[in-house]
């Protein structure tokens, strides 16, 4: 399964839900943003590299992600809170997390002067 982050405007989202039902489902998860900006705003470089890092080595918790990756314990913590949020990690145990997709592919449709 593969996680999917696109920039879609408002409502997007129940539309391509609707087409996916109709085409027999989608097994990927979907995660829309309204705008680039909001988007940027949640999936920072920092948390994508938490993303892959754990996608790498695998489940592990908060304090060994820290140690990793050299920065502070309580900025994980809120990363990795932030993305149990938006469906990008898993809390596997009490202790540990981890990434449930293969692939994690971003989304963005190009505006076209007419």
């Amino acid at each position: 399964m593969k996680a999917i982050i696109e920039v879609a405007p408002f409502g997007a989202v129940f539309d391509a839900a609707l087409a996916d039902l109709a085409a027999g489902g989608n097994p990927n998860y979907i995660l829309s943003f309204n705008s680039v900006e909001t988007l940027f705003s949640d999936i920072t470089p920092a948390r994508l590299e938490l993303i892959n890092l754990l996608a790498r080595i695998g489940c592990c918790s908060v304090i060994k992600l820290a140690q990793m990756t050299q920065r502070d314990e309580a900025i994980i913590h809120a990363d990795v809170t932030r993305l149990i949020e938006l469906g990008l990690i898993e809390q596997q145990d009490d202790t540990n997390i981890g990434v449930p997709f293969e692939t994690l592919e971003i989304h963005m449709t190009l505006a076209h002067a007419a």
